[in-house]
């Protein structure tokens, strides 16, 4: 049998964490899969998934939100095939930062303006879908280090939005 993979977090501030992995086994392991998960904003689950080479491990995981839970999830492939999952959970650091306050504007039949206030020098993601079932599985989406973005929708529909 193929023991699941220890994942040991070895620290972890406002917006990293760093984790090792190892196995307790003599089975040879070629790498190890990795998916970190977070839940953004009550509405979307968001991930992040690594491929790993090599038996032994130690990742740093970056660009992350302050106070935010995550888990992070992995196995190994091993030489007699894939091990079963092992889970942590870990909380970073710090004061999550305040919603932004978002507006949207029609410019034309096809475009929306979006603008928001909140902190410099950190990505924003902008989500936006014609349903909250939409909006919450699988919404359009885009990054942006800016404070507004130009948003191209389809002419006829209504839309959400969520920054």
């Amino acid at each position: 049998v193929i023991p699941p993979p220890v994942i040991h977090i070895e620290s972890y501030n406002e917006d990293s964490i760093s984790f090792s992995l190892k196995m307790t086994t003599n089975i040879k392991v070629s790498g190890y899969v990795v998916n970190i998960y977070w839940t953004f904003d009550t509405h979307r689950q968001e991930k992040r998934t690594l491929v790993i080479e090599g038996e032994k491990s130690i990742q740093k995981v970056a660009n992350l939100t302050a106070h935010t839970p995550y888990e992070i999830s992995a196995w190994a492939k091993t030489e007699l095939g894939d091990s079963p999952l092992s889970f942590v959970h870990v909380v970073t650091s710090g004061t999550r930062p305040a919603a932004p306050s978002l507006k949207a504007k029609a410019i034309n039949q096809t475009a929306v303006e979006c603008s928001w206030t909140g902190p410099r020098n950190v990505v924003y993601g902008i989500f936006y879908a014609t349903s909250f079932l939409e909006l919450y599985r699988s919404p359009h989406n885009s990054t942006t280090s800016a404070h507004n973005a130009t948003v191209l929708v389809q002419r006829d529909e209504q839309y959400l939005f969520l920054v």
